[in-house]
């Protein structure tokens, strides 16, 4: 009786290494590399956001500072962007708090309320026609302008990535590593700002006092009957 003939070591060799590449790849269609690879995307995208928002964050005290030395009398308002300023720089977002809603949310609320506060410095800045005629005043309305540009930019370039990722760890089969492997979170997207659709001159009353040159002129114009009066 005969021995079976031994197996062909080559053959052997081409089953394992078939067997290995079906693994990786199936691995692979599980979201092993794409998973973190789309996270990596969109905490970039958010590095950029940050970057944007700091850049805003700078400008503001110059800007201050300019519309203090010529209206004065508008410190309510001035008071209203200084504090704003102070709230949207407090709160910190790392790249772990993108998928905590309730973090996000008071992250965008106290950037919100910056926007506000500097949307209505803007209008209170169209009473004083001196200022618009500095140079400098000029140059930082102008820096601030397209920082505005920049952040919405990043926001939606972070939104764009954000939505990727967050498909990517819902659907099959990348969910089966997102879950198991990753234990990745969906993150938190920026949504339109309240009154977003309205023009930037819109009345933020809320906000502060209303404008005083509207107060003064006023006051010019009755203190001289009362003076009379006397």
């Amino acid at each position: 009786m005969t021995n079976p003939p031994a197996s062909n070591p080559f053959a052997r060799n081409l089953a394992r290494f078939a067997l290995v590449a079906f693994a990786a790849l199936g691995l692979s269609a599980c979201g092993i590399n794409s998973v973190p690879t789309k996270e990596e995307a969109a905490k970039a995208k958010w590095a950029d956001v940050q970057s944007s928002y700091q850049r805003r964050a700078d400008l503001v005290p110059n800007l201050v500072a300019s519309v203090k030395a010529a209206a004065a009398s508008e410190t309510q308002i001035l008071t209203n962007v200084t504090e704003a300023r102070a709230r949207a720089t407090s709160i910190n977002i790392t790249t772990d708090d993108l998928s905590n809603p309730e973090e996000f949310r008071k992250f965008q609320e106290a950037q919100n309320q910056l926007t506000q506060a500097l949307g209505q410095l803007r209008t209170v800045v169209e009473n004083y026609p001196q200022l618009q005629s500095q140079a400098r005043f000029a140059d930082l309305m102008t820096a601030l302008e397209g920082t505005e540009n920049r952040i919405n930019t990043a926001r939606d370039r972070y939104n764009e990535a954000v939505r990727d990722y967050n498909t990517e760890i819902r659907t099959f089969p990348s969910i089966i590593g997102a879950k198991l492997i990753h234990g990745a979170k969906p993150m938190e997207m920026f949504t339109a700002d309240p009154g977003s659709q309205s023009a930037p001159s819109v009345d933020f009353g809320g906000l502060g006092a209303s404008p005083a040159p509207a107060a003064n002129d006023n006051a010019a114009s009755t203190e001289t009957p009362a003076a009379a009066a006397n």
